[in-house]
């Protein structure tokens, strides 16, 4: 068996270099040979015959060029994640739309309109401080590592992060739980199998790489029920499911199908990789 994993050609770092190498590692000791290959130096295509790559097994695909991804499943390879759960997953609004009407909680959310002038008036922004109270999450809908994550502690920074967004999809969303802190479940399979608490006092986003630390936690039934019905309804082989807790139960935050694992397994002990390799090898062999 031979597999390949296609990683982003403009960004690296020690995440991203972690999880290949975990991966590479995991699958040798299986006896199935990985290829790494750059996104940049596929040509996506249409019109000509390009589909020269290695007859793979399979394809873990750690990019999130949605065409390359779509053009390579119909050339036939089998991408784990799948293209269809990589898009829903990349987009935060379409994230929520797709778990929307499964009896899945998620902070009410609004979306921004669509802009097709940098001409605006306050009616939008009035509706939303109407919705929802602050502090107000506002989020681009692609971004990760919490880069694209903001909050709005009154009507003035709501305004100038409208501004700052506006020709860009985005959305707004009430606060659940407490600032900094969430709970981070991996799911494979569709099975939960590893989860940990993560903390950050300094800043609103618990981002690893924000600064947020990492705590192993035991799922509770709720937690783990909760990340399974969602890898189930996006239809994801492989996620990091974020859940904010308050009084009133668990809520989904955000759904990551590519999500780094390097803290997960330094925090937990948990081997995400060799679990990931054993799931893919199942599902290839059938």
């Amino acid at each position: 068996m031979k597999g390949a994993i296609i990683v982003n050609g403009y960004f690296s770092n020690e995440a991203t270099e972690n999880q290949t190498a975990r991966l590479v590692e995991e699958f040798n000791k299986r006896g199935v040979t990985i290829d790494i290959l750059k996104g940049n130096e596929i040509l996506t295509t249409i019109g000509e015959n390009t589909d020269n790559l290695y007859p793979y097994d399979f394809i873990i695909y750690l990019n999130k060029d949605i065409y390359q991804a779509r053009k390579l499943e119909k050339m036939g390879y089998k991408l784990f994640n799948s293209a269809d759960a990589i898009a829903v997953c990349d987009d935060k609004m379409l994230t929520h739309l797709s778990l929307s009407g499964h009896n899945i909680k998620m902070p009410f959310t609004i979306s921004s309109p669509i802009m097709y002038s940098e001409n605006t008036d306050d009616n939008f922004l009035q509706k939303v401080q109407e919705k929802i109270p602050y502090p107000i999450i506002v989020k681009n809908v692609y971004g990760s590592m919490g880069r694209s994550v903001f909050i709005a502690n009154n009507y003035s920074e709501l305004k100038a992060l409208f501004e700052k967004l506006k020709m860009y999809p985005h959305i707004y969303q009430q606060k659940v739980g407490t600032l900094g802190m969430d709970t981070r479940v991996i799911t494979i399979g569709k099975r939960a199998v590893s989860a940990m608490c993560r903390y950050n006092p300094n800043d609103f986003r618990s981002n690893v790489e924000l600064g947020g630390t990492g705590t192993p936690v035991l799922l509770d039934d709720a937690k783990k029920t909760l990340a399974e019905e969602v890898s189930k309804v996006l239809n994801l082989d492989y996620a990091g499911i974020d859940i904010l807790t308050d009084e009133t139960g668990e809520y989904i935050c955000e759904v990551n199908s590519n999500a780094f694992f390097l803290g997960m397994e330094k925090s937990t002990g948990v081997n995400i990789a060799g679990l990931y390799a054993e799931h893919i090898i199942k599902t290839v062999k059938g």
